[in-house]
């Protein structure tokens, strides 16, 4: 099988509202499609950045909690690359979200950090 590329992330959310406005008024994503499904009673909507990066938000009645801490099995965190990680923290700091002291990876030597969406699904900045 030889895959072509990422297609999406598939995010379930807790609050549409809330997760909607975080992830393009903080993250820069655009809303391209936003269907809501009566009969499920939930959203779902496509968001795209730069055209490459896919993200489909979904709303559903009352989702259980995801785990995180500790670290359950599957999906860990999503990251995203940024040129400059000073910059991005900046913002963040600017948007009142809190986040983890910039780390740099052993192996790559890469400054990084993370944060966490609405949900607290972890999120990583990778400064490329």
């Amino acid at each position: 099988m030889k895959l072509e590329s990422l297609h999406h992330v598939a995010i379930i959310c807790s609050d549409y509202v809330r997760s909607k406005r975080f992830y393009t008024e903080l993250l820069g994503f655009r809303v391209v499609a936003e269907n809501y499904r009566a009969e499920r009673k939930s959203y779902k909507t496509d968001l795209v950045r730069d055209g490459i990066c896919r993200i489909e938000l979904f709303s559903f009645p009352d989702p259980p909690a995801r785990l995180s801490y500790p670290e359950a099995a599957g999906l860990r965190h999503l990251a995203f690359a940024v040129a400059d990680i000073d910059k991005a923290v900046a913002e963040l700091d600017a948007a009142v979200v809190e986040h983890e002291a910039v780390r740099v990876d052993e192996y790559t030597s890469r400054r990084f950090v993370f944060f966490s969406d609405p949900d607290g699904l972890p999120i990583e900045l990778y400064e490329a």
